[in-house]
């Protein structure tokens, strides 16, 4: 183990017992966690909305406190926007990650308490970052500069008050601590510029020439990066430019359709990707093992975990049924939506996200998809997880590379049968036999997906697929035109209806 290592596992060393109680008492860890919310939230106007103060259970906070989506949530954190303090947590909230979601338009103001910031994502960061060196300790990773995107943020008031909003990383980047800006790279004036063309280009010529051993963020925007940087340089792979690089730390969307993409780009055996679950409300879970796809959940920070069986999703939030559970009542393949209670004051939040556990003990999850972003135009019930899978799997027995994707239902007259139409990009220059690649692609999902089979070859309701091919930079242009470029901005995958894939087909 080299110096810099063996210093910082000293330094980590009360974080990394943190971690492994993660593993061998979960459920204690989650009872400290609820207990510090729910006094923290006694101060709160929401806590004494609903009777915190009566609280001294998880079965009271059940019966006192709703499930809420967003716009549930939302008239308390527009009060808080609005100037008024100690809404939903017992400090003012200075951040906002500004999030539109990956179905719906409407822009989402999540509020990033200091608690939130340094006790959740910070030391979230801080335990990937733990782990990684711990299981590799002959790692040089901080021999070199770690290359964050970032998005970024702005100064905005209301109501007489003023706070920043912008995409999570650049909130992140904004309150990094000043020995972090040693060790990463591009300059912060440059992470932080608006325009995610100009950004590329000043990565270019900033960091072409230095020694980048590691990268973080959404997948997509940094192939993006990673391209521009190739055409910059005039070389063929990554490596010709940063010789040491050994892991790329990656969230927000499925690595899946990216993996081989990336793969051919760094053609180096010690290149190692690393899944992280960081969403705008918290720092969630993150890959301890890089042999297994399965997430450890980091139950200490400032999270309150409950689950809702997918299959039971609707009727809970129209209050027919309770079938909302906490981390030990969770089963094992299972796919469940996620509720958090943060040290934001997000309390039973439904953030939209759905996870199957492929552990319980330890407990560790991988995302499958969102609870809005499937189709089921059709009685198909295609999840995000099952488009994901079957598409990497049709790449890989095809040789094609996909850049980018979105699917939506071909809805029933009365001439034709239902379906569904791919808008999909693919590289550029490559040699596609559209008809073939279709026909694996809808064979496969119908491997993966019973009720998608049913109704494909049993009920005859859906005639196969239509792909529909579209040129280089389609996607990119679509974004930009929503200006939704880079940070956390996403594609929308699966739509339950044509908006989206009517406007980018236009």
């Amino acid at each position: 183990m080299n110096f810099i290592n063996t210093i910082l596992l000293t330094y980590w060393r009360g974080l990394l017992r943190e971690i492994d109680s993660y593993r061998e008492s979960p459920i204690e860890v989650q009872r400290g966690v609820f207990d510090t919310l729910v006094s923290n939230g006694r101060e709160t106007k929401f806590g004494k909305e609903h009777h915190f103060d009566n609280i001294h259970s998880y079965e009271d906070f059940r019966k006192n406190v709703p499930v809420r989506d967003y716009n549930a949530i939302s008239p308390y954190i527009e009060r808080i926007r609005h100037g008024e303090d100690y809404v939903l947590w017992n400090q003012k909230i200075p951040w906002y990650a500004k999030s539109s979601g990956t179905s719906a338009d409407k822009s989402k103001f999540i509020p990033i308490s200091p608690d939130n910031l340094k006790g959740c994502h910070m030391k979230g960061f801080q335990a990937l970052l733990a782990s990684y060196i711990n299981s590799h300790q002959d790692s040089r990773l901080f021999y070199g500069k770690s290359l964050t995107l970032g998005g970024s943020v702005k100064p905005e008031s209301s109501g007489g008050a003023s706070y920043y909003s912008g995409d999570l990383s650049a909130v992140l980047l904004q309150n990094s601590p000043k020995v972090v800006e040693l060790v990463r790279v591009p300059s912060r004036k440059t992470a932080l510029v608006h325009d995610f063309e100009e950004k590329n280009l000043r990565i270019c010529q900033e960091c072409s020439k230095a020694n980048v051993t590691s990268f973080a963020g959404v997948p997509s925007w940094n192939l993006i990066m990673i391209e521009k940087l190739l055409e910059y340089n005039g070389v063929e792979h990554l490596t010709d430019i940063w010789p040491n690089i050994e892991l790329f730390m990656h969230g927000g969307i499925s690595f899946e359709p990216y993996k081989e993409q990336f793969k051919r780009l760094i053609p180096s055996p010690g290149m190692n990707y690393m899944e992280n679950y960081n969403a705008s409300e918290g720092y969630f879970a993150f890959q301890d093992d890089l042999s297994d796809p399965g997430m450890l959940l980091t139950l200490g920070n400032g999270v309150f975990y409950e689950f809702i069986p997918m299959g039971d999703l609707q009727s809970v939030l129209d209050g027919e049924s309770d079938k909302i559970y906490p981390l030990e009542e969770v089963k094992q393949d299972e796919q469940y939506a996620v509720v958090i209670s943060t040290n934001s004051g997000l309390w039973r939040y439904l953030i939209g996200d759905c996870v199957k556990f492929t552990s319980v003990s330890p407990y560790k999850i991988i995302i499958t998809g969102r609870t809005q972003q499937f189709i089921n135009a059709f009685g198909e019930e295609l999840m995000i997880d099952n488009a994901e899978k079957a598409l990497a799997y049709t790449c890989k027995q095809t040789g094609i590379t996909v850049k980018e994707y979105t699917v939506a239902p071909i809805f029933m007259d009365e001439h034709t049968r239902g379906g569904h139409q791919w808008a999909v990009e693919f590289e550029e220059g490559a040699e596609v036999d559209y008809e073939k690649f279709a026909d694996i692609l809808d064979a496969r999902l119908c491997e993966l997906n019973s009720d998608y089979e049913a109704k494909r070859c049993e009920s005859h309701t859906m005639d196969r697929l239509t792909l529909t091919p579209v040129p280089s930079g389609t996607f990119y242009r679509w974004m930009a035109s929503r200006g939704k470029i880079g940070g956390q901005n996403k594609v929308p995958r699966l739509s339950s209806d044509r908006k989206h894939i009517d406007s980018i087909l236009g």
